[in-house]
Formats: structure tokens, C-alpha cells, sequence
């Protein structure tokens, strides 16, 4: 009977974002951002531009994703490059049973999560048996071959995608259909994931996790089944980036096989390492800071992704945890 492993609260090499210093930090920073998100109605309603509340719920729709991602790339190493598929499976799910007539947010979202679920682990079982750019190549396929099938759907807009006649509903009432109230569903759904997946990553499978990052063959050494742990986590992921299709699905009322374009999952890892890789409220800043200078440069030239791209890639070669670690240096100083 092989002997429990004593895992460290951090891996050798562990993001700052995990380590014990950051720990006193992560939650007073986690706190200001959720204080923050909930008064954008409230500064919304005293002037600031009303396209203000429809950016920042998708922005937090987008940071679900982010969330989800950052659990197995900052966590468990794994860079997956399909990873919009499940966004896209939790978009069609919205799209096509709405259009059926099953509007209700209780059916749809079991939905979501079986099929979801199921994906991720057929395709986890197989991806996983790769590793380094093999892993990357086989998301970035298992992703198109997402995206191809949802070109095919020609009954329900193929190419073109589909339009949504309504949106979903909760036990009869309609918390979708106000901007304010969807906002404030969007930021409960997001307060939840991170709360669940803190858990996780604080959790012993967590931990786990990290060090089999670090060392994947020492921890099975140990006795702990490395590959069952990585698809629990690749299930656990994409189920929670299903959710984020679901909310997206309802506030564009419109569904595209675009939402599962490889380029969607690269825009999902800059978010993660714009925030900081493997600190949770990181990929939630990441994905805010991603939007908001989306939407900036858009407003000033037609041609701004010739100017984010570049931006982008510079921020990563001359930045060190992204804007956590920024955050987390500044802080310092002022200790």
C-alpha cells in the first residue's frame, strides 16, 4: 500500500498567484473586484455610458471562460487550444432548445453540463495521452471538428448562425430579459464559479494537481493516478466554460459557429496570461482589461487589431505575472 504524499501548499516553481505571501493578498484583492463589478449598474445609473453595463457583463462572461481555462492550464500545465468548443456547445444548447420552445434555464443548463461533460471527456481520454505540443494540436482539432459540425447544423443557421426568438427564463420569471438583472445574474455566476474553483484548487485534488505540473512522474510515483486527476479537472473545466456559452447565447440573442473558432481559444489564453497565469482573480482581470482595450482600440481605427496583437505580445515578453504580478510588486512596495 503505497504511502500518502505530503503535499506543499506551493510547488517548487509555483506562481506567486499560489504561494504563501500572495495567499493574504488574493482574497482582499478578490473582494475589491467583486465590490467593484457589483456598483458598475450604480455608476452606470449616475452617467457613465449605458454600453458600459452590456461590455462588463460580457466581459464577465468571457471571464467564466477565463476561469474554467485557468484551471487547467495555470493549475495543471495544460494549454489547451479548444477550448471555445465548450463555449460554443453551451451556445448551441441555448440556441437550439429556445428555438424548440424550452426556454427554461433549469432544463437547458443540464443540458449544457452533460454535453459538456461528455465532450470533454472523450476528448480529454485522447488528448490526454499526449503532452507539450501534441496536447496543443489535438485540443486545437477536437476544437474545429466543434466548429465544423456547428457549420453543418443547416437547421438551425449553419454558416450564418442562429438567431434567438427569446431567452431563457427561471421558474417562470424573466431575469434575462432586463440588462441590469441579467448583469447581476452574470456576476452571481461568476462569484460562483470562482468560489467553486477556488475550492478546488485549495482542495488536496487540487494540490495534486499543481505538483503534478511540476512533476507528473514523482506524483504517480506516490500512488496518485495523474491521468484520472487531469481529465476530472479537463471535465471540470469544460463544463464551467459550457456555462459561459449558455450566458453569452442570451445576452447577443445569437449563436455562431465563430464562438468556436480556434481563434476564440486564443483569445481565451491571452486573457488568462494578460491576468496572470494560475491566479484565479487574474483571469478575471485579464479577461476585463482584454475587453475593455478591445473595445477602446475598435473605437478609434477599424484596422485596431493590427495595433492589440502587437500590444499583446509585448505586455507578455516584458511583464512577469501579468497584471496580478504587477499588482502583487506595487503592493510590496508599499508594505
Amino acid at each position: 500500500m503505497s504511502a500518502t504524499p505530503a503535499l506543499p501548499d506551493a510547488a517548487p516553481g509555483e506562481p506567486q498567484a499560489f504561494a504563501l505571501p500572495a495567499r493574504k493578498r488574493r482574497p482582499l484583492i478578490a473582494i475589491i473586484l467583486f465590490l467593484a463589478l457589483a456598483a458598475v449598474p450604480l455608476v452606470v445609473s449616475l452617467g457613465l455610458p449605458a454600453h458600459w453595463l452590456t461590455l462588463v457583463t460580457r466581459a464577465m462572461i468571457f471571464a467564466i471562460a477565463a476561469l474554467s481555462l485557468d484551471l487547467i492550464l495555470g493549475v495543471g500545465g495544460l494549454v489547451s487550444f479548444g477550448h471555445a468548443a465548450f463555449i460554443g456547445i453551451g451556445a448551441y444548447v441555448t440556441g437550439i432548445m429556445i428555438t424548440e420552445g424550452r426556454t427554461e434555464a433549469l432544463l437547458i443548463l443540464p443540458v449544457i453540463f452533460v454535453l459538456c461533460g461528455l465532450f470533454a471527456a472523450v476528448t480529454g481520454a485522447v488528448s490526454l495521452r499526449t503532452k507539450g505540443v501534441a496536447f496543443i494540436m489535438i485540443t486545437l482539432a477536437f476544437g474545429q471538428m466543434a466548429f465544423f459540425l456547428a457549420q453543418a447544423l443547416s437547421a438551425y443557421g449553419g454558416d450564418d448562425g442562429l438567431t434567438l426568438s427569446d431567452r431563457s427564463t427561471l421558474l417562470g420569471f424573466k431575469p434575462f430579459a432586463s440588462r441590469t438583472s441579467f448583469y447581476y445574474v452574470v456576476l452571481a455566476a461568476l462569484a460562483g464559479c470562482y468560489l467553486l474553483i477556488s475550492v478546488i484548487v485549495a482542495s488536496r485534488f487540487g494540490r495534486i494537481l499543481r505538483a503534478a505540473r511540476e512533476n507528473a512522474t514523482r506524483v504517480t510515483v506516490t500512488g496518485f493516478d495523474v491521468s484520472r486527476i487531469r481529465l476530472i479537472a479537463y471535465v471540470i473545466s469544460g463544463m464551467i466554460a459550457g456555462l459561459s456559452g449558455f450566458l453569452l447565447a442570451n445576452q447577443t440573442e445569437f449563436v455562431s459557429p465563430a464562438y468556436m473558432s480556434w481563434a476564440r481559444s486564443g483569445e481565451l489564453i491571452f486573457m488568462v496570461v494578460l491576468g496572470g497565469v494560475g491566479s484565479l482573480h487574474g483571469a478575471i482581470i485579464g479577461a476585463l482589461a482584454f475587453l475593455f482595450a478591445e473595445d477602446a482600440l475598435s473605437r478609434l481605427t477599424e484596422h485596431w487589431k493590427v495595433i492589440f496583437g502587437p500590444m499583446i505580445v509585448l505586455f507578455v515578453l516584458f511583464t512577469r505575472g501579468g497584471l496580478v504580478g504587477i499588482i502583487g510588486r506595487l503592493g510590496r512596495r508599499h508594505d
